[in-house]
This record gives structure tokens, C-alpha cells and sequence, in this order.
């Protein structure tokens, strides 16, 4: 009988990701608490959060592992005509809360949501550090219609969530963050689990074992930096 390890709150070390359940797939360890020290030395080792209320923390490396490579991704024509027909604007790290929020806000398809308060106000501590960011779609009357939100380190983002109030504004959210991340030098986005919104614009699972010597290559510790965008959807196509 596998055993899951209890982590407290004093302790920051995670087992080794080779000991992750194979079902449900990548569950490493539970327990522990959401500071930015913790979850800044998870990342760095591919781990990362995922629970609802009121379950306890767990932690996760799934195998394998949904990536998207920038240089990969792929632009629909029809998206690509809307995004160069539309007046939205697209802005980096000028709405982070309400981006999450958003993203937290209840959906036709799901229950619940993994992106609890506490989650919440983690991401935000993140964001005062530098480390989390945001992507955010404006309709012509400053309404934010779409975006996403995840963590940047070294030269991986690990994406965290997107939403979308209008056809496409998430995949433009994606598309802005991919040109951003291609002119900063980011090897690998890290989409966390399978699905098939992100293989049709380009993902695919790796090994875990792979993924981790992206991290190995990928992540380092210089001091986190800004993000700045602000540009119309068509220039971006």
C-alpha cells in the first residue's frame, strides 16, 4: 500500500517526484501550507498546488507532463483573422487580481473551483515578488474579456489558469503571452495536465523525467522582472 507523505509547516522539502502516484496521476505529497517560500522552491521542481476546499493542500507532478514549446504554437486562421479585425488592446500584469478572481469565478462545466481564497492571496504574494504575472484582454469599452495568469522562472512560464467572457479572448491572452515570452528567450510553457483546449493550439505531454531537465537547464535564481505589453491583438498575428 502506497503512502502519501504528509508535509507541515515548518518543513519546505517535498519528496522526490518519483514517488508520485500513478493514480491519480502525479499526487506527491499533501498537507503544508501555500508561502511564497514553499511555492517558489515547489516550481522550481516541476511541483505545483491543486485542490478545493476543503481538501487539504496537495501537490502534484503528474507524468507525463502537457507542455507547450512557444515555438510551436499554433495560430488558427479564423483566429488569426478575428485577431486582426478586433479592437480589443492586450496588457501584461495591470489587472493580476481581478485576472485570478476571474479565473476562480464559478463555470457551466465545473462544480467548484481549485483556485480557492487562500490559493488566491498566495498567487498575489507571488505577484508583489515579481515571479507571478498576468495576461489581460480588453473589449473596446475597457471591459476585461479575457486573460490568464501563471508563473515565471528562469525561462519557463508554468501556466496557472485563463478564462475567456468572449469567443477567443483566452487564446488571444495565449497567443500575446507566447510572443512575450518568445522575445524574453523562454524555452517551455508548462501547462500542468492534458487537455485537449491546449493541444489544439499546440501542446503535448512529455516525460516527466524530460520536463525536469528543462527545469534543471531552464530554471535559475536571478531576481524576477517585469513584465510590459500593450498592444492591439492584431499585431500580434
Amino acid at each position: 500500500m502506497v503512502t502519501i507523505q504528509r508535509i507541515d509547516d515548518e518543513n519546505l522539502e517535498f519528496p522526490a517526484t518519483e514517488q508520485a502516484l500513478s493514480y491519480p496521476n502525479g499526487l506527491l505529497a499533501v498537507g503544508g501550507d501555500l508561502s511564497a517560500s514553499r511555492l517558489i522552491s515547489a516550481y522550481r521542481q516541476g511541483i505545483f498546488p491543486w485542490y478545493e476546499d476543503p481538501q487539504p493542500i496537495m501537490w502534484w507532478s503528474p507524468d507525463p507532463r502537457s507542455v507547450l514549446f512557444p515555438v510551436e504554437l499554433h495560430v488558427s486562421r479564423s483566429l488569426r483573422k478575428q485577431m486582426r479585425n478586433s479592437d480589443f488592446r492586450v496588457t501584461a500584469d495591470t489587472a493580476f487580481h481581478r485576472v485570478v478572481t476571474s479565473c476562480a469565478a464559478p463555470r457551466s462545466t465545473l462544480s467548484g473551483t481549485w483556485i480557492t481564497n487562500a490559493m488566491g492571496r498566495a498567487y498575489m504574494e507571488l505577484h508583489r515578488r515579481g515571479y507571478a504575472h498576468s495576461i489581460e484582454v480588453w473589449d473596446r469599452r475597457a471591459q476585461l474579456v479575457g486573460g490568464l495568469y501563471g508563473v515565471a522562472m528562469g525561462t519557463v512560464f508554468f501556466g496557472e489558469s485563463m478564462f475567456s467572457r468572449t469567443t477567443n479572448a483566452s487564446k488571444m491572452a495565449l497567443v500575446a503571452t507566447v510572443q512575450l515570452l518568445l522575445a524574453r528567450g523562454y524555452q517551455v510553457i508548462d501547462c500542468q495536465v492534458e487537455s485537449d483546449h491546449l493541444n489544439s493550439l499546440g501542446a503535448r505531454n512529455i516525460p516527466r523525467h524530460e520536463f525536469e531537465r528543462y527545469l534543471a537547464a531552464a530554471i535559475c535564481r536571478d531576481p524576477p522582472s517585469a513584465w510590459v505589453l500593450d498592444v492591439a491583438p492584431g499585431d500580434l498575428s
